[in-house]
């Protein structure tokens, strides 16, 4: 085991014991490796789960995290804490916690399998966890499509990675430039709504740009632009503008202008479809006019050469 930067090697079957709760996690295999350290997925006396090795300041702050995000109820912000506990063990004593495994395809996944018209319907949950998340004192700081899970069916978006959550009024301690205002030079990185909301925003142009490119000499500008390009985004488009100025000052008013907007586009559509729907039933009624005089014709037809048939039999048998 590799214990240098909290850089974790534990191979498949390993049990982890807990010192102080006797609880014992058999490994199943590596989830993920992150700044702040390693998580696996492990059996336990629940079932699967998830277990992070880390620092102990580091593992102070999620845990604290976490039970800010059960305090809510009915929320699906983070996974649930299930543990925190030590492992003895030949390398010395490591903090641990354990966490319910949340399931289900990444965001970006999600999105290139169902389509992007459920970019505003989640964006709409994210916005909504985070107005949740404000209110508790906390800023997620590092949002991107990879700490985003989609579960369900009911399909419901749930952060997974809470290593970059920050208290509020804080230096954001970790981000990835793409989502971070102070790469694209928008703003700081102080921990406040409007970092998150910049970087909620980010989120859906990464859903239409996978490719992520970098940033140029506009800035901004660059950004409000590709918004602009992507006839996906169009209808969120002035909402995703005003998070990328920093325009809003919560989660809930980003979340109540972008419900109106997508409520709007789908007023747009309904006549649209109305009228196609007409069409398609004029359409069906004109077949099937067509198809019985058809029918009636060809009755006809046939009559007319019975009784033909029928005069000529007699004439030959009169004459």
């Amino acid at each position: 085991m590799n214990t240098s930067r909290n850089q974790f090697n534990i191979g498949r079957g390993t049990v982890i014991h807990g010192k102080w709760h006797s609880q014992a996690y058999l490994v199943e295999r590596l989830l993920g490796r992150g700044a702040t350290g390693t998580v696996y997925l492990v059996n336990g006396p629940d079932g699967a789960a998830a277990l992070k090795f880390s620092n102990s300041l580091s593992i102070t702050a999620e845990m604290n995290v976490l039970k800010a995000f059960a305090k809510v109820q009915g929320s699906s912000l983070g996974p649930s804490l299930l543990d925190a506990d030590d492992w003895e063990s030949g390398y010395g004593v490591q903090p641990f916690y354990v966490m319910e495994y949340i399931q289900g395809p990444t965001l970006s996944a999600f999105i290139r399998m169902r389509g992007s018209s459920w970019i505003g319907v989640l964006l709409l949950q994210l916005l909504e966890n985070l107005q949740t998340l404000h209110e508790a004192g906390w800023i997620f700081g590092d949002i991107k499509p990879d700490n985003l899970i989609v579960s369900g069916p009911p399909f419901a978006l749930r952060c997974i990675d809470v290593g970059g959550t920050t208290k509020m009024g804080r230096a954001i301690k970790e981000y990835t430039e793409f989502f971070d205002r102070g790469y694209w030079r928008a703003g700081s990185r102080k921990a406040e709504p409007s970092y998150d909301l910049f970087a909620a925003a980010m989120v859906a142009i990464n859903l239409v740009y996978p490719e992520r490119f970098s940033r140029n000499e506009e800035g901004i500008k660059q950004l409000e632009a590709k918004v602009r390009q992507k006839k996906e985004l169009q209808a969120i488009a002035p909402v995703l503008i005003k998070a990328l100025q920093g325009k809003y000052s919560s989660a809930s008013a980003m979340r109540t202008e972008l419900l109106v907007s997508l409520n709007s586009e789908t007023k747009k559509k309904e006549p649209v479809n109305r009228r196609s729907a007409v069409r398609k039933n004029n359409g069906r009624a004109i077949y099937k006019q067509k198809r019985k005089e058809r029918g009636l014709f060809t009755l006809a037809a046939v009559l007319f050469i019975a009784v033909v048939y029928v005069l000529y039999v007699l004439t030959e048998l009169l004459i």
